[in-house]
């Protein structure tokens, strides 16, 4: 995909510094897709919008001032983050921005040119990207080529996915487990505010290597992990309690702390936390806990004593557990195993 033109002008004012004189300073940078008041959150300052810095993918072309012989086009960043023109070899750009990649270069070949003024212009921007999954018309991961909001995102991806109930149509996402994660950490969004109440303080900004998860609301499972044997989505069919979902994941590890499991039941925005004692249980002193559809049942394995003091850490494992199930569930794996001959 091709560079919108505001992102464009934008790279070059802040990346080119063409004639004049050598110490008169470079332009001002000029944000990208600043934020809408009342439409949009604002950019936090590590944003990309603020710094953007190159990476593996991204094509650029290179001028070299008053020698157009020596421009070249579509010079793409490397995996190992390098790129090369004319005797500047392999120079390591990947996480620099356009204006350090130039002055780089400028300094790798002012040993065989003299002052050496270089443009360098993006053509192409591929590095940045997000994932967007589940119940969506259109999952998988995206390029980040321009300034991209949570309902952009959604839109871009075909907005929610739609099903048939009694001969009515309805959105099939479950907005109150929903989530977007960043760098492994859960971001504050309420999507049920966001889409069903307009509430666009909810329309984050999104970043490279976003997460966006749409839950199921058809899905009839519960999701059980830590000190079990097998951790992950189990169908729930018919009533069951705490001690059939672990007995269904193949038991409990030796390290496992079973005097105080927690249940985690309802919106993940404002959780309802149930503490089991299945110790207790098993021993006949205490009734056992029924579960219900999308519980998520957390086994530690060391002592707790709050289940606020662990709820954080339970969701944000729960978060990228959750994500790498259904990835491993719904998409084709890149590597199958080959069919056998027969004769």
């Amino acid at each position: 995909m091709k560079l919108p033109h505001a992102l464009l002008l934008s790279l070059c004012l802040i990346g080119s510094s063409l004639a004049g004189d050598e110490d008169q300073p470079p332009p001002a940078a000029i944000p990208v897709g600043g934020s809408v008041p009342g439409n949009q959150l604002p950019p936090k300052k590590t944003s990309w919008r603020t710094r953007y810095e190159l990476g593996p993918g991204d094509s650029l072309k290179l001028s070299f001032y008053g020698r157009d012989e020596l421009n070249r086009e579509g010079i793409r960043v490397a995996p190992d983050g390098t790129i090369s023109y004319l005797q500047a070899r392999d120079i390591k750009v990947a996480g620099l921005t356009v204006d350090e990649a130039r002055q780089a270069l400028e300094k790798s070949l002012a040993s065989n040119y003299r002052s050496p003024r270089i443009i360098l212009v993006p053509q192409e921007v591929a590095s940045k990207r997000y994932t967007i999954l589940g119940m969506v018309q259109n999952r998988g991961v995206c390029q980040l080529d321009r300034p991209v909001t949570l309902l952009e995102a959604i839109a871009n991806a075909g907005g929610l996915a739609t099903g048939l109930y009694e001969r009515n149509t309805i959105e099939l996402a479950d907005l109150d487990r929903s989530f977007v994660t960043r760098n492994g950490q859960r971001l504050p969004v309420d999507f049920r505010k966001l889409l069903l109440q307009g509430d666009m303080t909810q329309n984050v900004d999104i970043e490279p290597n976003d997460f966006i998860f749409l839950a199921s609301n058809l899905s009839n499972n519960f999701f059980i992990f830590g000190a079990v044997n097998s951790p992950g989505v189990q169908g729930l069919t018919s009533p069951a309690t705490v001690t059939e979902a672990v007995t269904r994941r193949m038991g409990f590890t030796n390290k496992a702390w079973i005097e105080r499991i927690l249940v985690i039941r309802g919106s993940l925005d404002n959780p309802e936390t149930h503490v089991v004692n299945l110790g207790a249980i098993l021993a006949g002193k205490e009734k056992d806990f029924l579960i219900q559809p999308k519980d998520i049942i957390y086994i530690a394995d060391r002592p707790w004593s709050k289940a606020e003091d662990i709820l954080e850490s339970v969701l944000s494992s729960f978060f990228s557990s959750a994500a790498t199930n259904w990835i491993n569930q719904t998409v084709d794996p890149i590597i199958k195993e080959p069919l056998l001959e027969t004769n």
